[in-house]
């Protein structure tokens, strides 16, 4: 396997607010919910455009080689433009499948306006065939393409009426499913300057996707049973051995849902 599964988790864009409605003297907090006040008018809730969402944590699992991963990218005082370099040149570097859950409809979307904002180049994600002919008929762009897997997307039948959350899918296959908050709370454990509980709550969200792509690929064939259960396991050992508090209690909810095996 050769896989990035990712999540982002991110806060309003202050300043873009502030600027596209005219907000200048009014102090952060006050122009969040101002903005949220006139996206429930319009709209009847307060989730924004995509292109007024900052990135304030990538967090992924990169399978490669025989080896496994979690973390999040840069280091906890990373600034954004930083994180998303980080993911561009990761994918530059491994060429993996992309592997999300609503990937397509939020997560990518967002790091578009996000890089070019901050003029960030990603050469080898947008590449379609035209400086490599085997990204023609297999990129990161197409939707229905392999070299970006949005699990939820695919799985609906590419049917928005067929989608579901990714808690719910977890929490169904035995996996823990949510852990410490929901995108709802990020912006006050921003504020609040709490950035490590944000990483670890995007950590356990993309080892959730990591779990749910392996039912996938168990589904389709990829996987047999065998390579299923040790796919399982490989993870376990890694979250064993990596002795962080958030990781150790993902495992242990697992093992009560019913996972088993010998170490």
């Amino acid at each position: 396997m050769n896989s990035l599964v990712f999540d982002i988790e991110t806060i309003p864009d202050v300043e873009a607010c502030r600027k596209i409605h005219d907000l200048h003297d009014l102090d952060d907090i006050d122009v969040v919910n101002a903005v949220y006040a006139m996206r429930r008018q319009d709209v009847g809730h307060e989730f924004l455009p995509l292109y007024l969402h900052r990135v304030v944590a990538i967090s992924v699992v990169l399978r490669y080689q025989n080896k496994i991963n979690v973390w999040s990218l840069g280091e906890q005082d990373a600034q954004e433009r930083e994180i998303i370099e980080r993911f561009f040149e990761g994918i530059a570097r491994y060429e993996p499948r992309l592997v999300s859950w609503n990937g397509s409809g939020f997560d990518l979307p967002v790091l578009h306006y996000r890089a070019m904002l901050h003029k960030i180049t990603a050469s080898k994600y947008w590449e379609q065939g035209e400086t490599v002919s085997t990204f023609k008929w297999n990129n990161y762009i197409n939707r229905y393409h392999e070299r970006h897997t949005d699990v939820m997307d695919v799985v609906a039948l590419f049917n928005s009426r067929n989608y579901a959350p990714l808690d719910h899918i977890a929490t169904m296959f035995g996996y823990p499913g949510k852990m410490g908050m929901d995108g709802s709370k990020v912006y006050q454990a921003y504020s609040e300057g709490n950035i490590k509980s944000i990483r670890d709550y995007c950590e356990t969200d993309v080892l959730n996707t990591h779990l749910v792509y392996l039912r996938f690929l168990l589904m389709k064939g990829e996987l047999s049973q065998g390579a299923f259960e040790q796919e399982e396991a490989l993870l376990a050992n890694h979250l064993e051995n990596a002795q962080e508090t958030h990781l150790l209690e993902f495992l242990e909810q697992w093992k009560k849902s019913g996972f088993r095996k010998d170490i």
